[in-house]
């Protein structure tokens, strides 16, 4: 009796490890999604191990109450099938996953959606249900584990136990298809931290899986439970590391963007003091009655880019001494299309074609036209000068539609592709990839776009092009 009780004891022991861990996870993911399905998770775990530990209680509770709450605690491994499948949902969902090509993309979000989430928790509820009937366990026997004088309780399994074994070997198909898809992620660490978890729940089920065997005992799960928590926490241990790193790197960026916010006053004072000369010579040149039609119309396109110029100056004065810029209702389309005339000059230079696809005539926005103007500028810009020179097909598509409640607009070009490795890191200030680069004009964009309360991420990239989406919120109903 005594050495079963101990066997018990060390099993609730061990199932206190997850307890623990979820209270580092809480702390790391606090206010993040992920922090309340990853507790129920470990939570979960812990239940799985207090269901093995009752079984050792032979003499210690009778046989009814042993049986009453094996069939209670087995909700921990029955309902991890939906936890964990819930934990990936937000991730795929929440966390701009990025997946390399097409193929994944559709199968990641065919496998990850609400409605599969809802059936696969309705199951587990079936499940569990016919769990806590004698269709599920019928009853408790008592075996010897072999190589052992060790006796304990085994469950004497019901006609629909098939449906629980179902239940979780089906699932572990699903942790092999998830932990390759995983592999696909943008954000690299979070990518390694994933994985490290499909891996070790494929592994926790597997060795949870032996226990089906009576004479092999009931122990097989808690050497899982360890070898999972370790590496666990090991993977949260490195994340959190990272995290912080980066965390001062951003720091050391910010402080960059301080100093550099105490250069724009004066670098918009130089500014305004030459578009006035190039403003005031440009309306001398229209006033000349010698000056051809091509001539008049080049420099239409001047005092064209010396407003937008003008315009941006003003937004940083007035952003600088009230820390706001002006919003009003615009027609996005309208913003669009001047921002594909002001780069027509560069564009035509390097024999780019600009399609712009729109669904709708006029797509009303609450928006800063200027700023909003020069997102498309940027983007434009940098799509341009990323088509290698040696390349036939040489085109930027921009498409706008109304999804729902947002307004979505995809940028497509046909240029190199950024490198995988450099995703994570693109939208960073002072990061440039290429010649001559400051680093500041996606940076720029997604500071734009953020402040219009959207969203710019990177869709997909390879060496045939790189798409970029963004999302606004829309305000007013559009026109067809």
């Amino acid at each position: 009796m005594g050495d079963r009780v101990i066997i018990a004891f060390l099993i609730a022991i061990i199932g206190i490890i997850p307890i623990v861990l979820a209270i580092s996870v809480l702390k790391l993911y606090r206010g993040s999604e992920l922090a309340v399905p990853l507790l129920l998770y470990m939570v979960s775990v812990s239940f799985w191990q207090l269901d093995i530990a009752v079984l050792y209680l032979q003499d210690t509770f009778s046989e009814e109450l042993i049986l009453w709450l094996f069939r209670v605690f087995r909700a921990g491994p029955t309902f991890l099938v939906p936890l964990v499948y819930y934990v990936s949902y937000i991730i795929v969902k929440k966390h701009s996953t990025y997946p390399k090509s097409k193929v994944v993309n559709r199968l990641l979000y065919w496998i990850y959606n609400r409605y599969v989430l809802i059936c696969l928790l309705v199951w587990s509820a079936v499940v569990y249900g016919i769990n806590m009937t004698k269709l599920g366990i019928s009853g408790l026997q008592v075996i010897k584990v072999v190589n052992s004088n060790t006796y304990l309780y085994f469950p004497e399994y019901g006609p629909l136990q098939f449906l629980y074994i179902i239940h979780i070997v089906s699932f572990i198909l699903f942790f092999v298809v998830s932990f390759f898809i995983s592999k696909s992620f943008q954000n690299k660490f979070f990518r390694e931290f994933i994985a490290t978890f499909f891996f070790c729940s494929f592994f926790l089920f597997a060795t949870g899986l032996l226990n089906f065997i009576p004479v092999s005992g009931a122990l097989f799960s808690s050497l899982g439970i360890i070898i999972f928590s370790v590496i666990i926490i090991f993977s949260f241990v490195k994340m959190n590391t990272v995290m912080t790193v980066n965390y001062n790197r951003l720091l050391e960026r910010q402080k960059k963007l301080d100093y550099t916010g105490n250069l724009t006053g004066s670098l918009v004072h130089e500014v305004k003091n030459s578009l006035v000369i190039i403003k005031g010579y440009s309306k001398l040149l229209s006033e000349l009655t010698s000056l051809p039609s091509q001539g008049k119309k080049m420099n239409e396109m001047i005092q064209t880019a010396a407003k937008q110029i003008d315009d941006l100056t003003v937004n940083y004065t007035k952003y600088i001494e009230h820390k706001s810029i002006e919003y009003k209702f615009a027609d996005l389309n309208e913003t669009i299309d001047q921002a594909i005339k002001l780069t027509a000059e560069l564009t035509t230079d390097h024999s780019v074609n600009v399609l712009f696809e729109r669904k709708y005539k006029t797509i009303k926005a609450y928006l800063n036209e200027t700023n909003m103007k020069q997102v498309f500028v940027n983007l434009i810009k940098n799509s341009t000068e990323a088509i290698p020179a040696e390349r036939t097909n040489r085109k930027i598509t921009i498409r706008t539609n109304i999804e729902a409640d947002k307004i979505v607009i995809d940028v497509l070009d046909t240029g190199q592709g950024i490198p995988f490795e450099n995703l994570d890191t693109i939208f960073d200030p002072f990061t440039s990839y290429k010649d001559g680069g400051v680093g500041l004009g996606l940076p720029y964009v997604k500071k734009i776009i953020f402040e219009h309360r959207g969203e710019i991420k990177v869709v997909e990239s390879c060496p045939e092009g790189t798409h970029f989406q963004i999302t606004l919120p829309q305000f007013v109903f559009s026109d067809f």
